[in-house]
């Protein structure tokens, strides 16, 4: 059993083949924090890890006692109070006033598998040898306030996870102000940190840093977890390297307002929280109401950034992504955004979906503006009812007609705003998240609905219910482009308002969870203006995600590159689009765009009817060539071998689980003149196997292309045609495909 409790000592003890967490019950009845990181021999007292140490002026516990110092010692959850002048993992307020609490041991439960969070994405289990979990409450004696907390370790992975539970169980209430998910405290600071950052089209960027004393954070306070920051930090040495060293990720399965960050104290001590943001949250709970918090992730791994990335990605495919597409391989789609924005008919769309299907493509999704009288951005949206001006046959009869080509039909909808200018705002103006008495900011002329109102969720579910129930629906992209600038309910009360950000995810979270049990066959993509609302929360009701609205391929190596430091190729909508690209004006290869593409969810965002018979030849071939590796693609285990935020060249790879196949992404941004011999040291072969290789068809053994590298050298020197792939110059790529 892969948790262990030691009643001599009081030590519980969680580890497996690949990792440690180590807490124990401390001497005033609150858990101190041991150790966290690689495998050690699990034995009945660890006390030798509990260091107390004389500090000048630190507040004591015990009169007479100088050594025990909740300010000095490593804690599982602080609270504000009792000597910790560091930042709790939580802080509530009394009816009193006072923000003094001591929650004490009471008990403990070890179980098999794994329990699921109300109204909250969770990691899961199909089967209980997969995962065990502990629960420990703690009780503070003065106000009746119950404090649980949850941990599962994976028996096969180097995974964590954690989430907190307050219940008042006393007569008088409690208001909580702050609430971590967890808290790590380690024993020092010699890491460096990454982050995941950005903006709306340059989303997850990786940026790495000396940890330093004092604070650092990343944060969300725009009520979704935002294109900025990614509710994920890792800690790394400085001698790690992406594929040898020691790191940690952390990560939140949550949608809505975070703060991440490290507190280094100054005895070098790390602490490390993740959470929902406590500004603008507030929570009062009565006797017998509980809050629950979302589920923090983290990873454990001593082989370098890609192995805590691949344990990641493994857990998201196999336990977090649920139903019908878990571990399925996605269809190849076509979206006609970018090919024709909202001038367009019906027949339009299907001359666009034939050409499509005759290129062997598998899915055509209809986006912005086949609703009400949403002919621009300015008005519409809100009012879920086909506009039968432009779609006489409605959903229903032109998902027909995409169907009877031998395609699957794809909708696009946003239903969580509303423009000034539609039926749903004239009538229920009160349903709109704004404070009466001043006038609201808005965001691409829309504002955002009140999804912390009941009556709200299910007016949304009723109308998209009435479109879906008449029509053959394969796949939902859901956007969202508002960020909550102006947070404030009209059906809560004063006393209220810090409950609004989260239940308006949970909102959110509601609308998924019905529609996917009525509809379990349809494919949810979520999307935020693109990567605004990326993060692992998501994926638990929608199995990938729009990974940008920037598709131009050059940038797409960076955006994409960062996203895989948590998240899997199977979930990253990526997509070939027109040039030059309608982003950043680009002119890139067509080849270039698919081979970035196709680690992804692969699919088309231009028309068709516009490319030449050699592009449409391409797009057969490429559409084919997806087809036979898409499983290689999005379920092998992906390598990045060097970083586009180093060099002019990006290197990934992606291994098949069974070592038989892998592919290699080489992309060059910039021709370079005359210059050297470049080879590329590749992950994940059988080091005994023969490797036939794609671009020359030699064989070669896996253990010379793992130790002396795979050639990559070609001759800019600006004098002679040679040409890989198709390409030279600017922007070129190629696919290396081995096969054993």
């Amino acid at each position: 059993m892969p948790i262990h409790y030691h009643e001599n000592t009081r030590t519980f003890h969680l580890f497996n083949a690949s990792v440690s967490y180590i807490f124990t019950i401390l001497e005033n009845g609150t858990p101190g924090s041991l150790y966290y990181g690689a495998r050690l021999t699990d034995k009945d007292d660890y006390s030798e890890l509990l260091e107390m140490k004389r500090r000048a002026n630190a507040p004591c516990t015990y009169e007479g006692n100088l050594l025990f110092s909740l300010e000095h010692l490593k804690q599982e959850y602080p609270l504000y109070g009792h000597g910790d002048l560091r930042y709790p993992a939580c802080s509530m307020r009394r009816e009193n006033g006072s923000h003094i609490f001591e929650f004490r041991y009471i008990s403990h439960v070890i179980y098999s598998g794994k329990h699921g969070i109300n109204g909250l994405p969770a990691i899961w289990c199909s089967t209980t040898d997969e995962m065990e979990s502990l629960e420990v409450e703690l009780e503070d004696a003065n106000s009746g306030t119950r404090l649980t907390l949850y941990y599962t370790i994976c028996s096969d992975l180097p995974v964590i996870a954690r989430h907190t539970r307050i219940t008042q169980a006393g007569a008088s209430a409690v208001t909580i102000e702050r609430v971590m998910s967890c808290n790590v405290d380690l024993i020092d600071d010699a890491w460096e940190m990454v982050q995941l950052n950005g903006a709306w089209s340059r989303e997850r960027h990786v940026t790495t840093m000396p940890l330093r004393p004092g604070i650092q954070s990343v944060y969300s306070m725009r009520g979704h977890s935002s294109a900025q920051f990614n509710p994920f930090l890792a800690l790394k040495r400085k001698e790690c390297t992406e594929t040898q060293g020691e790191c940690m990720g952390f990560t939140l399965l949550y949608s809505g307002s975070f703060l991440a960050g490290v507190e280094v104290d100054n005895y070098h001590v790390s602490r490390v929280q993740i959470g929902i943001h406590p500004d603008c949250f507030e929570w009062t709970l009565q006797q017998g109401e509980s809050f629950e918090t979302p589920e923090a992730v983290y990873v454990y791994s001593e082989d370098g950034l890609n192995g805590m990335s691949q344990a990641f990605h493994t857990l998201f495919n196999r336990h977090l992504v649920r139903g019908k597409y878990r571990m399925k391989e996605r269809p190849i789609l076509i979206n006609n955004w970018e090919a024709t924005y909202f001038d367009f008919d019906e027949e339009k769309i299907v001359r666009i979906a034939e050409t499509a299907a005759q290129a062997g493509i598998e899915l055509f999704v209809l986006d912005d503006g086949w609703f009400g009288n949403r002919n621009d951005d300015h008005r519409g949206l809100g009012d879920w009812y086909v506009n039968l001006q432009k779609l006489p046959h409605g959903i229903s009869g032109l998902s027909q007609r995409i169907h009877s080509l031998g395609m699957q039909f794809g909708l696009w909808i946003e239903p969580e705003m509303v423009n000034r200018d539609s039926n749903l705002y004239r009538t229920h103006p009160e349903w709109v998240m704004v404070d009466p008495d001043y006038v609201p900011c808005h965001g691409r002329n829309q504002y955002v609905l009140d999804f912390s109102r009941k009556e709200v969720v299910d007016y949304i579910f009723k109308c998209l219910d009435q479109v879906l129930d008449g029509a053959d629906v394969n796949y939902i992209k859901w956007d969202m482009n508002r960020t909550m600038s102006e947070v404030y309910s009209r059906s809560h009360s004063s006393l209220q308002q810090g409950r609004v950000m989260h239940e308006y995810i949970l909102g959110v979270y509601d609308l998924y969870e019905r529609l996917i049990q009525k509809y379990p066959d349809i494919l949810f993509e979520s999307c935020a203006s693109g990567g605004g609302r990326f993060d692992a929360g998501m994926l638990y009701y929608a199995p990938q995600a729009w990974t940008s609205d920037n598709s131009d391929a050059v940038e797409r190596l960076k955006i994409q590159y960062g996203t895989s430091y948590v998240y899997p190729p199977s979930c990253m909508g990526a997509h070939v689009s027109a040039v030059p690209n309608h982003q950043v004006f680009r002119n890139t290869p067509f080849n270039t765009r698919a081979n970035t593409a196709f680690y992804g969810a692969f699919g088309y965002e231009l028309d068709l009817s516009k490319l030449t018979e050699d592009e449409l030849e391409q797009v057969r071939q490429q559409v084919t060539f997806m087809k036979k590796y898409r499983s290689v693609f999005q379920y092998g285990t992906f390598y990045r071998l060097s970083s586009p935020f180093e060099s002019n060249e990006t290197v990934w790879m992606s291994v098949s689980q069974d070592q038989k196949t892998a592919i290699v992404g080489y992309y060059r941004v910039l021709n370079e003149v005359n210059v050297g011999y470049r080879r590329i040291r590749l992950k994940g072969l059988n080091p005994d196997e023969q490797y036939r290789i794609s671009m020359d068809g030699r064989w070669i053994e896996g253990r010379e292309l793992m130790k002396a590298g795979l050639v990559t050298s070609d001759y800019t020197s600006g004098e002679n045609g040679e040409i890989y792939n198709g390409s030279n110059g600017d922007f070129i790529s190629r696919l290396y495909v081995l096969e054993a």
